[in-house]
């Protein structure tokens, strides 16, 4: 990558984040504004770009259960949607504002319409991804519900690829089947090499082997990454796996960023049009609500979902892309759509942040559309006699339900919004119970007048507050403890009516010391005061 565009990506992500805003949004304007400046996207960033998609799309599917997208809830959603969108969303209003002689939408037919409003009916992977991964919540309810729409947006539009460009995959694709008989093979791969360098690194060769392996075959590369991360997403490593191609991802992923502002240069006339196409995610916010509720989801995972899914995707490009090439649509609609995406990840990023606060504020409205009866994945069952809960059974939350459960036994509960990690840690321990901390709803249905202490073992300080305001808002008269990765996080946590904040560094080292003298102590090898 030319040293120039390292340049502005870091100003102008630096630029953002000093107010507070995601750095995506500085590299989405950087894109543009090298775009005025005469520079071109080349083979090499598209290069960047493409590997950090791939990569993303592996890291996916190490999150990913297949039985998650055999649920109506994810296939009936997104083809419902989809088909909505397209036909009525859309397409009716391109043609009304053809119709009012806007430009771009005045040379639109109902063809045309219809693939505009297919375009704009996918959702970004990348943008909801970064959100959910940043906010800690690709595990909870909302979360794996938004990651499966996704998935199954990514294979309608596999589906589209072939009938748009006529290549039907080759007859040996039935091969790619084989893969299931080579899982064992994989798993043996991973647990050779370690937890140093050769980690990340196979990862890299099993995502891009699948891109690799599946464009063989000609089907869609991107979905090779992702089945190639599903088979490996029961391994013991996953997570692991997941923590080392992080880094890597987010990098790769600038070039996908600055390449959409890189599209072209727009003029005041396509800024325009695509602001208002922008405006239009309001009613796939709705449509998406309004689908989810009538699915039997809650409001709350309704809400969360559909705000996060309101974006377009840069599938939408492609889409367009074809439709160009194939002398259907103007080329200028490559640039409105690359800038209706850059509008509408920026208005995501900036909503979501504030969307439990969102939703707190109107939770008697949205649970309004909630149905009668809700899926039996959404109930929980509350362990009773519990004086202590443990919130987040990560690393941290599972070691100090460990030792808290050897000191009181059953007076000790842990909740957490991973059902994978609940159902492991449920075949030796019988108080755990699913529940995500940073739903209000649960604060208010759960009886927390028996509990003496809330800790919060979660790895993100913004997320603890906000737990720890809904506790007190939900009249929760005990103690609550946290803990905090920095010294600025402790001052905020404990403002927010947190009690006692433990730094995660700090007290992990007092406690590795206390533990370790105690042993010693025990074997009568030394003085300990």
């Amino acid at each position: 990558m030319e040293f120039i565009w390292i340049l502005f990506a870091f100003a102008c992500g630096l630029a953002i984040k000093t107010i507070n805003l995601p750095p995506l949004i500085g590299f989405l304007i950087a894109g543009f504004l090298l775009n005025a400046f005469g520079y071109q996207a080349n083979d090499t960033l598209t290069t960047i770009a493409n590997i950090g998609i791939t990569i993303m799309l592996f890291t996916i599917g190490l999150k990913l259960k297949v039985q998650d997208l055999l649920k109506p809830e994810i296939w009936a959603s997104t083809l419902s949607h989809m088909s909505v969108w397209t036909t009525i969303a859309i397409g009716s209003i391109a043609l009304l504002l053809g119709a009012l002689s806007l430009p771009y939408f005045d040379l639109l037919n109902m063809k045309t319409a219809a693939l505009l409003g297919f375009a704009l009916s996918f959702s970004s992977t990348v943008c909801v991804m970064k959100l959910l991964e940043e906010n800690g919540e690709l595990k909870t309810r909302h979360g794996r519900l938004s990651i499966g729409i996704l998935v199954m947006q990514d294979i309608v539009a596999v589906v589209f690829l072939v009938a748009a460009t006529g290549k039907v995959p080759s007859i040996w694709a039935f091969c790619l089947f084989g893969l299931l008989f080579l899982r064992p093979v994989i798993n043996k791969v991973v647990d050779k090499v370690g937890h140093g360098e050769m980690l990340p690194l196979t990862g890299f060769v099993l995502a891009l082997g699948g891109y690799e392996l599946f464009y063989l075959f000609g089907v869609k590369g991107d979905l090779g990454a992702l089945v190639l991360g599903m088979l490996l997403a029961s391994h013991s490593k996953a997570s692991e796996l997941n923590k080392s191609l992080m880094n890597f991802k987010d990098l790769f992923l600038i070039g996908f960023f600055l390449s959409i502002g890189l599209t072209a240069l727009p003029t005041l006339s396509m800024v325009g049009i695509s602001l208002i196409l922008t405006l239009v995610i309001l009613v796939k916010f709705g449509l998406f609500f309004l689908l989810l509720t009538k699915l039997k989801l809650r409001g709350r995972t309704s809400f969360l979902s559909s705000l996060i899914l309101s974006n377009y995707s840069e599938f939408g490009l492609i889409v367009i892309t074809l439709s160009v090439a194939n002398g259907w649509m103007e080329k200028d609609w490559l640039v409105i759509l690359a800038l209706s995406i850059s509008f509408s990840f920026v208005i995501t990023n900036l909503i979501y942040r504030r969307s439990h606060r969102l939703y707190q504020k109107n939770k008697e409205k949205i649970r309004q559309f909630e149905s009668d009866q809700c899926l039996q994945e959404d109930v929980f069952t509350q362990p009773k006699d519990v004086e202590v809960l443990v919130v987040g059974l990560g690393r941290v939350g599972r070691g100090a339900f460990e030792s808290l459960h050897h000191l009181i036994g059953d007076n000790v509960a842990g909740m957490d919004a991973d059902r994978s990690r609940i159902e492991l840690m449920q075949s030796t321990h019988n108080n755990i119970f699913y529940g995500d901390g940073e739903d209000a709803d649960l604060w208010e249905r759960l009886d927390t007048s028996g509990i003496r202490l809330i800790m919060l073992a979660l790895p993100i300080a913004e997320d603890s507050r906000n737990i720890a305001i809904q506790l007190r808002e939900a009249k929760y008269q005990g103690q609550i403890a946290a803990i905090a990765h920095y010294h600025d996080e402790q001052e905020i946590l404990l403002a927010s009516g947190i009690n006692n904040v433990f730094n995660f560094y700090t007290d992990a080292g007092t406690g590795f010391a206390e533990e370790s003298l105690a042993l010693v102590k025990a074997a009568g090898q030394m003085n300990v005061r």
